[in-house]
């Protein structure tokens, strides 16, 4: 027997009802078998589209009626069943295609029919024919025959009606709603462009949806450098939102979708795709059946370049506004931590803010030049609420400017030291529940309940303490009426012999409180430095400790706030010996992290 040098033939199928067996299993997602059924419709002009999911007889069915164009006649004016059944893999819509006359027309490979094997048991398709009777085919899953039969009906709709019953066992419970959100965005410019109304009939639910094309959030990018390849045009529609796990760029094609996140595709794993700060589709000139990694992939990967460095600038700068934004709040949160924390703490060991300064603007010189401000009166106006009006302002109120009914009150200072036999004046803040002065109808009861010491004008709001003459802790106590409603707070007093000389000239920062910046410096020791010429606190971000810290919000304002501890102690308490320093970090931080939670 002699052997050719060379052999060569045509591939063909062995068994054709084997290769349809595969064909109609390819669609595993009965979601996207019921999306090419109304694209179906869609590309047949429709413009109205039910989708109904019921029960009928015991079985559970589902339905796709449309009004658009049929099933394409035969020469005898019949909906031609017999091509759709017999031509799988040879869909008129490509030969359509071809002739351009199948503009916007998606399907061309014939399939799309057969996915209702992922569905359900059977299918029916009815349409009309010329002479306007209505004619039905008939299909079962496995089985290789088609039956066509006219359908008796009193009048015969125009368009086709699916009808697939009864459904498959595992997706009975697939609710109209999931169908809406799924056709929403998967067929989402389909369903906008072809300006067709897509309802969803819940029956089993008693519900009814209209599919509204699918609308991104955050802020629609204009003029983005285009994209062009030699094999055609893509158009990218993209939406700049805040970061979002659920943010997608999807790759679609001729409005369907094709791959659901583009970030999944091999040469695209990296930012602008995987910042979840951008969403929407990008059209491109692909088939939609998958992604071939052909020569049009490459130059489609080669084309978005400048697209992805358009869009990755536009992140850095939503980056740097958000970074900004954030360290605003940051800030404020800082500040008002430890305004409140000056409040539970020695005035004359921690007052940093100028307040002294403030104070004397906002008409207080004499009580300054008679021997020093009560204590108290300084913060006042570092809390929240609503300053009462000075003497040149109009004595004109608005509603929400007056105070509720007393909620709560502070002592000022709440914790101090005082020399033996030197006095100090203390004074209750009354305030309501959303922290508003309260100034009417209020008494005031001062004592001692600790300690030793005396006090004078103990039912004024303002009352004196001497110390006594030897070293010692007391506890004061205020006791606030208002109308029967009673509140108290305590303030801690340590009565020492003598004050370190080294506290003296704490009182130095009369900028207030310092800001705060950022400088990228990893692999570098140092956490923070203060720049006392432009009086922020540099932090660095590159540190791990920081990286660490930017976990979650509170994590990273807690560290901030150690960090300002740390910077405000080394400058106020200079020279002061480390175990000393230690001591007045750990006393500042406790205070200030505690208002911190608390606000």
């Amino acid at each position: 027997m002699k052997v050719k040098s060379k052999d060569s033939g045509k591939l063909r199928i062995g068994d054709d009802w084997n290769a349809i067996r595969i064909i109609a299993l390819s669609q595993s997602n009965p979601l996207k078998a019921i999306a090419e059924f109304v694209e179906n419709s869609i590309d047949a002009h429709a413009k109205a589209i039910t989708i109904t999911r019921g029960k009928e007889h015991g079985a559970h069915y589902l339905s796709i009626r449309d009004d658009g164009d049929g099933v394409p006649r035969d020469t005898d004016g019949l909906p031609d069943f017999k091509y759709v059944a017999t031509h799988i893999c040879d869909s008129i819509k490509r030969q359509l295609k071809a002739d351009g006359n199948g503009l916007g027309l998606q399907g061309e490979f014939g399939i799309g029919l057969l996915s209702f094997w992922t569905v359900g048991d059977n299918l029916t398709m009815t349409s009309t024919g010329t002479d306007q009777k209505a004619y039905q085919m008939t299909m079962s899953k496995g089985d290789s025959r088609y039956e066509v039969s006219p359908k008796r009906m009193l009048f015969a709709d125009k368009g086709t009606e699916l009808k697939i019953s009864p459904l498959l066992e595992g997706i009975r419970t697939l609710s109209g709603e999931k169908i809406q959100w799924y056709l929403a965005s998967e067929l989402r410019d389909r369903i906008r462009d072809s300006k067709a109304r897509v309802t969803v009939i819940d029956k089993l639910a008693r519900k009814q949806y209209e599919v509204e094309p699918r609308q991104f959030e955050g802020r629609l990018l204009h003029q983005l450098p285009p994209i062009r390849t030699p094999f055609g045009d893509a158009y990218a529609e993209l939406y700049l939102a805040e970061p979002n796990e659920t943010a997608r760029v999807a790759l679609t094609r001729v409005g369907t979708r094709v791959i659901e996140d583009m970030a999944s595709l091999p040469g695209l794993e990296h930012t602008p795709w995987i910042s979840r700060y951008v969403q929407g589709l990008n059209l491109t000139p692909r088939t939609r059946t998958g992604v071939i990694q052909d020569e049009r992939y490459a130059a489609l990967i080669e084309a978005l370049v400048p697209l992805e460095a358009h869009v990755k600038g536009l992140i850095e700068e939503q980056q740097r506004a958000e970074e900004e934004q954030a360290s605003q709040q940051s800030l404020k949160a800082i500040q008002k931590a430890f305004h409140e924390a000056m409040l539970a703490l020695p005035r004359e060991e921690y007052d940093w803010f100028d307040v002294q300064g403030r104070a004397r603007q906002e008409g207080g010189a004499a009580n300054a030049a008679a021997g020093g401000l009560p204590a108290g009166t300084d913060w006042e106006e570092a809390l929240p609420g609503v300053a009462e009006p000075g003497p040149s302002e109009s004595p004109q109120r608005q509603f929400f400017d007056y105070s509720g009914p007393l909620f709560g009150v502070v002592v000022s200072p709440a914790a101090s030291t005082t020399p033996l036999n030197e006095t100090r004046k203390f004074r209750a803040l009354p305030r309501d529940r959303s922290r508003r002065r309260v100034v009417d109808d209020l008494s005031f009861g001062w004592e001692l309940i600790d300690g030793e010491g005396t006090l004078q004008g103990i039912t004024d709001q303002e009352v004196e303490y001497r110390a006594p003459t030897v070293p010692g802790l007391a506890r004061l106590k205020v006791t606030v009426t208002q109308r029967g409603v009673s509140v108290t707070a305590e303030a801690l007093i340590t009565v020492t012999d003598s004050l370190e000389s080294a506290i003296t000239p704490a009182v130095v920062n009369t900028r207030g409180l310092p800001g705060y910046t950022f400088e990228r410096a990893a692999g570098e020791l140092w956490r923070c430095r203060f720049d006392a010429e432009r009086n922020i606190i540099v932090v660095n971000s590159g540190h791990r400790d920081f990286v660490f810290a930017t976990r979650n919000r509170a994590l990273q304002l807690r560290y901030l706030v150690r960090l300002y501890v740390k910077e405000l102690v080394l400058k106020n308490f200079a020279g002061l010996p480390a175990d000393q320093l230690l001591e007045r970090m750990i006393e500042l931080s406790l205070y200030a992290e505690e208002k911190l939670k608390s606000g």
